[in-house]
């Protein structure tokens, strides 16, 4: 269904932000016009986004962000819309059919806008959640976004007749394979030399869990693949796998990347799963190290690599994204807080990311996750539990999906993983 938005002046910024939100969310198909005869004329649905109202037309009041260029102080002042059921900001006067400018305010969220302007870094020298707005005013566990779109839809639905849109609740595991076994084929001198580390802090535990998976009298506790693929397939939950294929540093353990175990491995990962490459720590920051991991990835699996998921080392946006984008990486999976629950970006849709600095629209989707599994490094799993039964109500009355970032690792079999297991279960 096509859908005619009346702006003065179109912009880049007003382009991306309305594709995204009537384009991608409510599944028009977007046109612009600055005519008002053209406009006017016009028998489909239709609004105006502008500073006045040309006539009795449903009128969206600019709030003048997406009319700007670059990176300036933005005064925001965030309010309870009880209309919504959440907060929101650039409030608008009382002519607009909606009080606030929901375009500006989405724009501002997907852009990540805050994480351009100065801030305090944090332990990885990234961005960290105590800076965001989302955080500070508390609203970092809902897809507000999302929330807001429903208001807007339903101040169209007034005017015109809008088909039902077909989304159903889903929940997708994006799982990084950081260290593939915990601790077969790592070679004589790793095992002798883990050994010793272990004897000399007295973790007879792991020396004995070590031997007996050596001895193959039981299984290496990383190797949960197959569990994990059976429990997709039982729940219906859908799982990705992002391996890593860095070198041997003090932030990569895993088994070297030219193995062929490890190649078999992935491999026969790729006849069930979706795959991904999980950059390494220094491929983070540098572009050169990225593209060779890349090219690893690509030389295994025999195919151009598409998806990635940087779950455990901070995000260096927007740098990362910007070497993502030159690789000509279509789908990343990194967008969450790896410390904290909730929406960075105020939504669990997927978006394009947005180049300030180039202030273009760029071909990579970012798909944001709510959840990362090293926020139960400090937080208590039933207080977890708590939180994501009640993120995933809201998911599911608003049909939208449920993202979540883990290791193979959590679901080892030396810890309580059927707590995880249940969890996902409730979820589901």
């Amino acid at each position: 269904m096509e859908l005619l938005v009346y702006v003065p002046k179109n912009s880049s910024r007003i382009n991306y932000i309305f594709n995204q939100i009537c384009g991608r969310m409510l599944g028009f198909e977007v046109h612009f016009t600055s005519k008002i005869e053209t406009f006017i004329s016009f028998q489909g649905v239709k609004f105006s986004y502008c500073k006045k109202k040309l006539g009795n037309e449903i009128f969206i009041q600019q709030y003048g962000l997406l009319e700007e260029h670059g990176i300036n102080d933005v005064n925001i002042m965030v309010d309870y819309w009880e209309d919504a059921e959440c907060p929101c900001f650039f409030r608008v006067s009382n002519d607009s059919d909606l009080a606030y400018d929901i375009f500006s305010a989405s724009f501002y969220l997907l852009s990540r806008y805050e994480e351009y302007q100065p801030h305090v870094k944090n332990e990885y020298g990234c961005f960290g959640y105590e800076e965001s707005l989302a955080f500070q005013k508390n609203f970092l566990t809902l897809p507000v976004i999302e929330m807001w779109v429903e208001c807007f839809k339903t101040l169209l639905k007034q005017k015109f007749d809008l088909p039902e849109q077909e989304k159903d609740y889903k929940v997708n595991l994006n799982i990084a394979v950081e260290e593939a076994y915990a601790f077969r084929h790592r070679g004589f001198v790793r095992v002798v030399g883990a050994s010793v580390r272990d004897l000399f802090k007295l973790d007879f535990r792991t020396i004995y869990q070590r031997l007996k998976s050596l001895m193959r009298l039981a299984p290496d506790p990383y190797d949960i693949y197959n569990d994990l693929i059976t429990f997709g397939k039982e729940t219906h939950i859908t799982l990705d796998f992002y391996f890593q294929l860095s070198d041997y540093t003090r932030y990569s353990k895993s088994i070297s990347y030219n193995k062929r175990i490890y190649h078999k491995l992935i491999k026969s990962m790729g006849d069930y799963v979706k795959l991904g490459l999980r950059p390494g720590y220094e491929a983070i920051n540098n572009f050169l190290i990225f593209k060779k991991e890349k090219q690893r990835w690509q030389n295994i699996v025999n195919q151009n690599l598409h998806a990635t998921l940087i779950k455990s080392d901070g995000m260096n946006f927007p740098l990362v994204f910007e070497h993502m984008n030159k690789l000509e990486i279509t789908d990343d999976y990194s967008m969450g807080y790896p410390n904290q629950i909730g929406f960075r970006a105020g939504t669990a849709s997927a978006f394009q990311f947005y180049d300030l600095n180039l202030e273009q629209s760029t071909h990579l989707v970012v798909h944001p996750y709510v959840f990362n599994s090293d926020v139960l490094l400090e937080a208590s799993f039933n207080a977890v539990e708590t939180e994501l039964i009640r993120i995933a109500i809201t998911l599911k009355r608003l049909r939208l999906t449920n993202r979540l970032a883990f290791t193979n690792a959590d679901f080892s079999m030396h810890d309580d993983h059927q707590k995880l297991y249940t969890l996902l279960k409730k979820l589901s």
